[in-house]
């Protein structure tokens, strides 16, 4: 039996925006997918900086933010509040 790493974090409440529930059916991807990456330190495509300031924010207690594409090569970013009461998945543009 595999087992899953433990998640960095929790997630809160997760919620996701229209356009990006309409990005991930038109891709046939799930929302959970990138909620799991997130919470488990996959933030995929982000640089050096945004990488740091996600491991600072982890010991602080900051926002925490993920980029993903899917598989149309639509960007989706995932951000969880600093207090962990929500994480959302959303287009860049309804930012």
């Amino acid at each position: 039996m595999i087992q899953k790493s433990k998640p960095l974090f929790e997630l809160g409440k997760t919620v996701a925006t229209h356009g990006a529930l309409e990005a991930l059916q038109k891709n046939n991807q799930s929302p959970l997918e990138f909620f799991e990456r997130h919470k488990h330190g996959d933030w995929s495509e982000l640089c050096d900086e945004d990488r740091q300031t996600n491991e600072q924010a982890l010991k602080d207690g900051d926002r925490i933010f993920s980029v993903y594409h899917l598989k149309d090569n639509t960007k989706v970013w995932v951000i969880t509040e600093a207090d962990r009461s929500a994480t959302t998945i959303l287009l860049p543009e309804e930012y």
